[in-house]
């Protein structure tokens, strides 16, 4: 029996991701100086790269 082509590649899940964690976005604000800290939520939309 054969298995569905579909099944078990190799390469699953690697695509570029259109949204960006916390910890990322986070990173990527600091990195511009645009994170203030003190927020919990109402992070500032970050560039799309």
């Amino acid at each position: 029996m054969s298995q569905h082509p579909s099944f078990g590649k190799p390469n699953k899940g690697t695509q570029k991701r259109n949204v960006l964690k916390r910890f990322e976005r986070v990173k990527q604000l600091k990195s511009k100086g645009r994170f203030n800290g003190n927020k919990v939520t109402g992070l500032p939309k970050t560039a799309a790269q």
